[in-house]
């Protein structure tokens, strides 16, 4: 898999301020190539194992869609550790900011992951939750919010461990912002392997003529319509 170096300079790399502005308008942001073919490869024949996985998810028995997926057990694998550790500082100033904007009073988030993961364990949160998500052809997953405790961070990361197009037809990334007052707007996000998504976990701040307000968005993945779609979800907060 790509080394926990080349990772970290492919996270340095990104333009950290226009994806802090693509955020704040659109509640998603694009980033680079993050993760080399064979990564990726490697990541998709991981699904088919059972030892560095603590859960396995069959959607159709919960109605969440179709398909499935696994939450990654401690100690995460290495290319999945460098990737949640070294995004995610640049994330906690955008969180931050986010948290300023609205009014919040919330206890800042660290800068440090394994700090923020220290108060996650510290209120009961101590699973790990980075998975791998896996579609078939007729797979989708319903529109939903990744929110698994009293704690939560406002953000997170799914990078594409196939090519769209070659590898699957349709299983577009969906992101659905629900306005205030109005019908909700839908963004439909393709990239390509190896590449990643950042979006917003549950929300993002808008300024209307009356100040700075809140504006809920969910997630959820279309039908695919030929193929296999493997993707690598990374959440930053642990679950109970």
């Amino acid at each position: 898999m790509s080394t926990v170096s080349s990772i970290k300079d492919l996270v340095e790399a990104i333009h950290w301020q226009q994806v802090a502005v693509d955020l704040s308008q659109t509640g998603f942001a694009l980033t680079c190539r993050l993760l080399d073919p064979a990564a990726c490869q490697s990541f998709a024949g991981l699904f088919n194992t059972e030892e560095r996985f603590r859960s396995h998810v069959v959607m159709e028995r919960y109605r969440f869609g179709k398909g499935d997926y696994k939450y990654f057990r401690y100690p995460l694998p290495e290319a999945v550790e460098a990737l949640r550790t070294a995004t995610y500082p640049h994330l906690a100033k955008i969180a931050n900011e986010w948290n300023t904007q609205l009014g919040n009073n919330a206890k800042p988030f660290p800068l440090d992951h394994q700090e923020f993961l220290a108060r996650c364990h510290k209120a009961g949160q101590k699973q790990p939750t980075p998975l791998l998500l896996h579609y078939e052809a007729g797979g989708y997953n319903c529109l939903h919010q990744d929110l698994y405790g009293e704690i939560a961070f406002p953000l997170q990361l799914v990078v594409m461990l196939g090519q769209q197009g070659r590898d699957w037809e349709g299983g577009e990334f969906v992101l659905v912002e629900n306005v205030p007052r109005a019908q909700s707007r839908a963004e439909v996000i393709t990239v390509d392997q190896g590449h990643g998504v950042i979006f917003t976990t549950r929300y993002r701040p808008v300024k209307g003529s009356r100040g700075t307000y809140r504006v809920s968005l969910r997630h959820g993945v279309s039908r695919v319509r030929i193929g296999t779609r493997y993707t690598l979800g990374i959440i930053y907060h642990d679950a109970k």
